[in-house]
């Protein structure tokens, strides 16, 4: 299937390695010119050069903190009006509600909730001038089932989830769309350094943990960050302009509701 996105600009932000580096390197296999962000200098550059050399599109790395306004600044800057935007930053850490203070939740819903809500409204009018636009929310697993130990991210994330609910109503009209995607267990470096963690803590193999977290999931395994990829490269498509407000949760089963 053509996408239809040959010569769309893209910025995919935390886009060095795992699910924000997925993302970009479908959206390039389609053809789409790309701006990538991190914190890392030494990684995006890696990483920008390994998109040039498979797939010929521009790719400009823009090592910067995407949370902060000088951070979003600097990206913009580099993009001009992005047809496609990938929102996407880290979650805050795991904990009980009782030991967080005004300023942990303010840095959650900073990180996960405001920045992207900023960058929205830093590009969709241009978006929606030019006919064409495609916002992606890299979110979680948890707004669709909270995790409690995850009380930050739960609180953030269903904070922009809400909020895009109501714009992507008001810009699908213009073809421009807004959805998140929501990944659950996925083989990045977070995902097997958070096994680590739990078989040390344990006092467990590695191995046994790793293997007993993939047959817990009703898919066996953890999912391919390219699969992840490509569910973005197709939201973000010419052929997706009819869904919008819509939350795609990837976790291969794991929640077990019918809705």
């Amino acid at each position: 299937m053509d996408l239809g996105l040959q010569g769309r600009r893209a910025i995919v932000c935390a886009a060095s390695k795992g699910l924000g580096k997925a993302c970009a390197l479908s959206l390039a296999r389609e053809g789409v010119d790309l701006v990538i962000n991190s914190r890392s200098q030494d990684v995006l550059e890696a990483t920008a050069d390994e998109i040039r050399s498979e797939t010929g599109v521009t790719v400009t790395p823009v090592a910067a903190d995407i949370t902060t306004e000088a951070g979003r600044q600097a990206v913009l800057a580099a993009c001009g009006d992005p047809d496609i935007l990938i929102n996407n930053a880290g979650g805050p850490p795991p904990g009980d509600f009782r030991d967080w203070d005004r300023d942990d939740w303010i840095k959650a819903v900073d990180a996960n909730m405001l920045t992207a809500i900023f960058m929205i409204k830093a590009t969709v009018d241009s978006m929606i001038d030019r006919k064409f636009g495609r916002v992606v929310n890299i979110t979680s697993a948890a707004v669709k089932a909270p995790i409690e130990i995850l009380g930050l991210s739960n609180g953030a994330r269903a904070g922009l989830t809400g909020f895009c609910a109501g714009l992507s109503r008001k810009t699908v009209a213009h073809n421009v769309t807004i959805n998140g995607l929501l990944p659950g267990p996925f083989a990045t470096d977070r995902y097997f350094a958070n096994i680590r963690f739990q078989a040390e803590k344990s006092g467990k193999p590695y191995e046994e943990v790793l293997a007993a977290r993939e047959a817990a999931n009703p898919a066996g395994r953890a999912g391919d960050p390219a699969e992840f990829g490509d569910a973005c490269a197709f939201l973000c498509s010419a052929r997706a302009g009819f869904i919008t407000g819509q939350n795609l949760l990837m976790d291969g089963g794991s929640y077990p509701g019918t809705l």
